[in-house]
């Protein structure tokens, strides 16, 4: 393929990807084959990265792997809530949200969260609803497939944001075939206990996990779909 002159002659398809790209937070247990998921994989590779460094991993999980993971991470969460002092035993390897949160940052969070909980009808206090619900991350939402992405503990912060680009292509190439995900921060806490169980090096951290599959259209989940600001209030012109 020639790069440089490459025609993108179906703009409406591409922006239609992005656009449609959203947490999906209930897949159905329809298995999605190798030779997709190597493929999303083999596009999504073309993301760039600092002087082509492409620090990524990327480790798939399915089946008996998946389920295993699932279980322990579970255990774990639910150990802490029953003994919150045990969380001090699982940490991330590097501070994905602020230590202090300014607005507008935490009125989108607080947006975020009350309206998912609200349209679930978890309200304010139900501590065991906000359990269960945070739990279904660590189901994978119950995508048959999910992914694990981490990077040699000897890079720079910049490889974070190349492990974002590739993330970010990874979804939308996803979406050209009819599959949806959910990136998931959540995971990064319970990496002593994931990073083994995928044959990752002592040598790794952990960046994010993805959930991946075909998402549940009758789920009344799904139909949340976070707004965004206009271009306008984040963008400046000079002249």
């Amino acid at each position: 393929m020639k790069q440089v002159s490459t025609a993108i002659r179906d703009q409406a398809s591409v922006d239609a990807a992005i656009e449609s790209r959203f947490s999906t937070r209930m897949f159905l247990p329809t298995p999605v084959q190798r030779e997709v998921i190597s493929d999303i994989l083999r596009v999504a590779s073309r993301a760039p990265s600092g002087t082509n460094t492409q620090p990524w991993h990327v480790y798939v999980v399915q089946g008996a792997t998946r389920d295993r993971i699932v279980t322990e991470v579970c255990a774990a969460h639910d150990g802490i809530r029953a003994n919150p002092a045990l969380g001090a035993e699982y940490r991330e390897a590097y501070d994905y949200y602020p230590e202090k949160w300014v607005s507008p940052y935490i009125d989108r969070r607080r947006e975020n969260g009350w309206s998912l909980y609200g349209l679930l009808g978890i309200t304010k206090g139900d501590k065991d609803a906000m359990h269960a619900q945070h739990q279904r991350n660590f189901k994978f939402f119950d995508a048959p497939v999910g992914l694990f992405v981490t990077i040699d503990q000897v890079m720079g912060r910049g490889s974070l944001v190349d492990c974002g680009m590739f993330l970010q292509n990874v979804m939308i190439a996803a979406r050209a075939r009819g599959l949806h995900t959910c990136p998931q921060a959540a995971w990064n806490g319970f990496s002593k206990i994931i990073l083994p169980l995928v044959g990752a090096g002592e040598d790794e951290m952990m960046v994010c996990g993805m959930s991946l599959g075909y998402a549940d259209e009758s789920a009344l989940v799904n139909t949340f779909h976070t707004p965004r600001v206009a271009a306008e209030s984040f963008t400046k012109w000079l002249d």
